[in-house]
């Protein structure tokens, strides 16, 4: 078999394990999308009234939803990092670097696992919004378009996280360090509209990534004008993944050369 066969042999092993890992602990691969519905099922019940604007809670549920479906991929980096730093702390990376496998496929592995799973708690989100009332307007052309944006995001931060993850020295570090990731859509336009925020926030959010990737998808969902925010989502989704995939192949190389 030529070298990238085995390469993708070697992911495709790394993958199933962590992805078995995920099926073992369900409370930690799924727990990403537990703080998502809360925070659904919290602001439409006790807050869409009064955060409609008059337009109602049902107007407000179609708003809500695609910010916390984006939100709903900031929480699966938490899992991500914490898996990753445990494999580095805890001794089984020893055993694999006398294993004669792949070096990046460790990595890889992680990644497209996480990917999987966040995308299944992405599933049980908007599942959850739909059984609110959330009835998107989108054709299957959108839906194949908000899923790819979705994988394009969750493939970005996921790299992002696994980065966050080797930085990590403790378990309890790495559950930590993701956490700004996970507080930036609350400072973009998943829970109120740029324009209504305070000058210098309303700046903030208007230029930090989570916004226009939040309006892209209410965009694709609810049929509302995406203007040129696709373009800037998928250009945030690319400069994340290079800066993710080059921290964590940098400290990869120097976590397992000691």
């Amino acid at each position: 078999m030529s070298t990238l066969t085995y390469a993708v042999h070697d992911s495709m092993t790394m993958t199933r394990r962590n992805i078995k890992h995920a099926l073992r602990y369900p409370a930690v691969s799924l727990g990403a999308s537990m703080m998502p519905i809360l925070m659904l099922v919290l602001f439409v019940f006790a807050f869409g009234d009064s955060m409609s604007g008059g337009a109602g809670r049902d107007a407000y549920l179609e708003y809500l939803t695609p910010g916390i479906v984006i939100m709903g991929v900031a929480a699966g980096a938490m899992s991500t990092s914490i898996a990753v730093c445990q494999d580095m702390t805890e001794g089984i990376i020893n055993r694999f670097r006398t294993m004669n496998i792949t070096r990046s496929s460790f990595m890889t592995g992680h990644v497209i696992g996480s990917l999987l799973t966040t995308m299944v708690s992405l599933v049980l989100v908007v599942a959850v919004a739909i059984a609110l009332g959330f009835r998107p307007d989108a054709n299957p052309v959108e839906w194949l378009a908000a899923a790819g944006l979705l994988v394009a995001i969750t493939f970005a931060i996921t790299w992002l996280a696994a980065a966050l993850g080797l930085k990590s020295k403790t378990v309890e570090s790495a559950s930590n360090k993701p956490l700004l990731i996970q507080f930036l859509p609350f400072l973009g336009s998943a829970f109120v509209p740029a324009e209504s925020m305070a000058p210098g926030l309303r700046w903030f959010a208007e230029h930090q990534p989570f916004t226009p990737m939040t309006e892209t998808l209410r965009g694709l969902l609810t049929g509302s004008a995406i203007g040129n925010d696709g373009w800037i989502s998928l250009a945030w989704c690319a400069a994340i993944t290079v800066v993710g995939y080059v921290w964590s192949r940098k400290l990869y190389n120097v976590n397992t050369e000691r």
